[in-house]
């Protein structure tokens, strides 16, 4: 079989690229063993965030802040909730990418397992064929990584699939990992009613994101029932029908039990048995293929995007490369560029940031000020009584040009984009404030924080600015 390009993946990376292929009238083999539509819309994003909202419902029913109105939360039958998500799963992998597929000739979809057996020309192994193209795309993913912990590997751990499979509730739950994904499922899993207990290796959870989040966050949690402990080393895991978890922290042991364990500790791209390696492809000590500005690996016309890249794993990410992959596998020359790069966990309140902490911004040699405005001073959060969280911006000395902005709030993933144009066009502290922001919507608390540089706002009126 003779085909343009082979596209090595079934997911948003490949996809996208399959696509952008065919919009420039090229012949796509997509070769895809597993179930189609990658990590995101079966395994990740897409049910995650429906048991998330499900969660959310229930808890809200149960523990809203408005007086005068009597809500009660009942019943869970959580083998219905999990099978309504397995539902809309299955509908949006229909009509997202299994008719997508069918919507483009050009593109042809090779069920099977590929194996790259020569580069000059190229060519790949699948399915009892072999597929010739003068391109190749790898976007062969990610997969859940467990530290080497004694005992673990013979212990029936959950990753974040099985936490997200289940159907039935368990009494109570140990989640090794305290960012985005860990912390998400920890707190629906809390919100249903179990009993939830989080371990972070180092001295926060959300590590990756601004200090003063992760401690108004722990806080959050805390008061929902969760248990948080943080700079904790797990030493060793048994199951003798609970999990039984012995760790240390600050030099003493201490021991943990539950009915199940939840293993969130990352992920790593997923490389081996295509023959990479052998075809001479190269990869970094995690296994991530390495590639230059323009996604190019270290042999000629074999190209690599999303989260086989181990960088910034990401659906909106993946699906950005597959296209600049296939653009210019075909003559184009633009440059994989990941400045402004928003990011969102889905814990409530949100988590959202673009650009780096004040920290990081002067380990890059940016001399910076921040300013944090409380949500009790954004007229909406006072509307909707919830004044959890705040927003943080930190903005260039000199210029006043924004480099990032940290959001902790019920809304904060809706909030951030406004941000992301602020960092990715470097505007300034002026340019945000002196523009427009509807009042009572969240996003004027950016506006609000933008004054906050030189003015202070509990002397201003709803508003004045």
């Amino acid at each position: 079989m003779k085909t343009d390009l082979i596209v090595l993946g079934g997911g948003s990376a490949a996809f996208a690229a399959a696509i952008k292929a065919a919009e420039l009238g090229k012949s796509v083999a997509l070769v895809e063993g597993g179930a189609i539509g990658g990590t995101c819309v079966n395994v990740g994003c897409v049910p995650s965030k429906a048991l998330i909202a499900a969660a959310a419902a229930w808890h809200t029913a149960g523990h809203h802040p408005f007086q005068g109105l009597q809500t009660q939360a009942q019943h869970v039958d959580f083998g219905t909730v999990v099978a309504e998500k397995d539902a809309m799963v299955d509908g949006m992998r229909q009509a997202r990418y299994l008719d997508v597929l069918a919507s483009y000739p050009l593109v042809r979809w090779v069920k099977g397992m590929g194996r790259l057996c020569s580069t000059a020309p190229i060519r790949l192994e699948t399915a009892g064929d072999v597929i010739e193209a003068d391109r190749l795309i790898i976007a062969t993913g990610a997969h859940a990584w467990a530290p080497p912990i004694w005992g673990l590997e013979e212990t029936p751990y959950w990753t974040s699939t099985g936490a997200l499979a289940a159907t039935e509730l368990p009494g109570s739950l140990i989640v090794l990992g305290a960012s985005a994904v860990g912390l998400e499922i920890a707190q629906f899993y809390a919100r249903l009613g179990t009993r939830v207990t989080v371990l972070e290796a180092l001295d926060r959870i959300a590590p990756q994101e601004d200090a003063d989040v992760s401690a108004a966050l722990t806080e959050v949690l805390r008061q929902e029932g969760l248990a948080v402990a943080a700079g904790v080393t797990v030493q060793s895991v048994r199951f003798r029908g609970h999990f039984h978890v012995t760790a240390e922290r600050g030099g003493k042991r201490i021991d943990y039990t539950a009915e199940k364990l939840l293993v969130a500790t990352g992920r790593r791209p997923t490389t081996a048995g295509f023959g990479l390696e052998e075809a001479g492809i190269a990869l970094d000590r995690r296994g991530a293929v390495v590639v230059n500005d323009w996604l190019e690996t270290s042999v000629a016309g074999i190209y690599a995007a999303g989260d086989v890249l181990g960088q910034a794993m990401f659906v909106y990410v993946a699906a950005h490369g597959g296209t600049l992959a296939a653009q210019n596998a075909f003559g184009g020359r633009e440059r994989f560029d990941l400045t402004a790069l928003p990011k969102v966990t889905f814990t409530d309140p949100q988590i959202a940031s673009v650009g780096p902490t004040e920290a990081e911004a002067e380990q890059e040699g940016i001399a910076c000020r921040s300013t944090s405005l409380p949500l009790t001073y954004v007229p909406r959060a006072l509307a909707n009584r919830d004044t959890r969280g705040f927003i943080k911006i930190v903005a260039e000395n000199d210029t006043g040009r924004v480099v990032g902005v940290h959001i902790l709030a019920s809304e904060a993933g809706e909030m951030i984009q406004p941000a992301v144009f602020a960092v990715k066009y470097e505007m300034t502290i002026e340019d945000v404030r002196s523009n427009f922001f509807p009042y009572l919507t969240m996003a004027e608390g950016l506006k609000l924080a933008a004054l906050t540089f030189d003015k202070d706002v509990s002397k201003l009126s709803c508003c004045a600015g």
